[in-house]
């Protein structure tokens, strides 16, 4: 069964987990799982967000959207066409890069600043990172949580 959960039940569906995994921490008043959670993507939404079929536990499937950490694309949604030109090239260049992954592993999960979001490490099946790989090809920049810069026509 698919269904997208509301904040709460997701705050809900959570707390079991964590009660389950040893392995979860809490670093800086934040709930960090450290996996891996086995998942699919579903869609690519931007250059650094995916939505995905989650498997947390067994027989258990839940949509949710995964930002990938440590990197930042172009929005979008800018005022700037110049950036929202790099936020589809970004966009396709994660598309492609996703395309034939079948299965992809979730780590260091934690929730983002947006709620419905989480924040994770991503590892495809041989191992490799689609951050670390985005990254390299130019596409996005490096990303901590700090403020970003104002929207401006220059992403980089």
């Amino acid at each position: 069964m698919m269904f997208r959960p509301s904040p709460i039940l997701l705050a809900a569906l959570t707390a079991p987990f964590l009660a389950f995994n040893g392995h979860a921490s809490e670093t800086s008043k934040r709930i960090e799982i450290t996996g891996p959670v086995s998942a699919e993507i579903i869609r690519v939404i931007d250059g650094d967000t995916i939505l995905v079929a989650a498997r947390p536990w067994p027989q258990q499937t839940m949509e949710v959207y995964v930002r990938l950490r440590g990197i930042d694309a172009p929005e979008l949604k800018s005022s700037c066409a110049t950036t929202r030109d790099a936020g589809q090239e970004a966009r396709a260049a994660l598309a492609s890069l996703t395309r034939d992954q079948r299965e992809i592993q979730l780590m260091h999960i934690s929730g983002d600043k947006y709620f419905g979001r989480v924040l994770a490490d991503i590892s495809f099946s041989d191992g490799r990172n689609p951050a670390q790989e985005m990254l390299s090809a130019g596409y996005v920049t490096p990303y901590n949580g700090g403020r970003k810069k104002a929207d401006t026509c220059s992403f980089w």
